[in-house]
């Protein structure tokens, strides 16, 4: 028996790629991900908050400052990073935006250079003679495609680019639901009968556990080994932990 030499998915891999498929995947609007504003709110949102409890615990301060200053520093530094995320991508719109504008003036000022550089960037793709004036010609012969060509290949501009909103509200949610995870221990302490006898350390593991899987999580996403993108995270948010805690132990005589 002869072994098949074809790869396992390669069939669902050809339906796929149907002249019919294509054409509906390239007509489709452009979709964005929104995993770099997630990761970013998260690992933030559990670094910033035990950082404050390391600080808080390191000058021994007692279980209810911790918990106001990490609830404190979730709402307030929270909605700070997601305004950030939101002003700093509506910015990238705006640049955008401009270049555009900078282009389609440049195309209306001085056409013969603004060929020219389409014929410049063309030619070192490869394309020469006859087959390089006429991919000139097409590309020039509609404004919006030169602007588009231009942005893309002169400027190295996406064309579109994520919702400033979704990536604000996806940065506050993910700082939120992760940056909760290291005054757990201490709000269960607060309010129920049944204490925790080191909550800080219950809280250093939970938080360590939350680093651990977000790092995992994003490996599903990217082309990494979950274990590897774990320890990564992991690594990076016990760091500032680390160095939170120093201070508080430092300047722990003047509390």
């Amino acid at each position: 028996m002869v072994p098949s030499t074809t790869a396992p998915g390669s069939d669902d891999l050809a339906a796929s790629h149907t002249p019919e498929l294509i054409h509906e995947r390239l007509a489709a609007p452009a979709t964005h991900s929104y995993l770099r504003d997630f990761v970013y709110g998260a690992i933030d949102g559990a670094v910033t908050t035990f950082a404050v409890v390391s600080g808080v615990a390191g000058a021994g301060l007692s279980t209810g400052v911790i918990i106001v200053l990490g609830l404190a520093n979730l709402v307030g530094d929270g909605f700070s990073m997601a305004a950030s995320n939101y002003l700093g991508t509506k910015t990238e719109e705006e640049l955008r935006r401009k270049a555009r504008r900078v282009e389609e003036s440049h195309i209306t000022d001085y056409p013969e250079g603004e060929r020219e550089e389409i014929r410049q960037i063309f030619a070192i793709k490869g394309f020469e003679g006859d087959q390089l004036e006429g991919v000139v010609d097409v590309i020039t012969a509609d404004r919006k495609r030169w602007v588009d060509t231009m942005l893309v290949e002169e400027l190295g501009l996406p064309l579109e680019g994520p919702s400033a909103l979704r990536a604000a509200i996806m940065t506050f949610i993910a700082f939120i639901v992760v940056g909760l995870i290291p005054l757990l221990a201490f709000i269960f302490n607060s309010v129920s009968s049944v204490e925790i006898a080191n909550p800080y350390a219950a809280s250093t593991l939970l938080t360590a556990f939350a680093f651990f899987l977000v790092g995992a999580s994003k490996s599903w996403f990217v082309d990494q080994s979950w274990y590897r993108a774990g320890i990564e995270t992991l690594a990076i948010g016990g760091g500032a932990a680390v160095l939170a805690y120093g201070v508080g132990l430092l300047l722990g005589g003047i509390a």
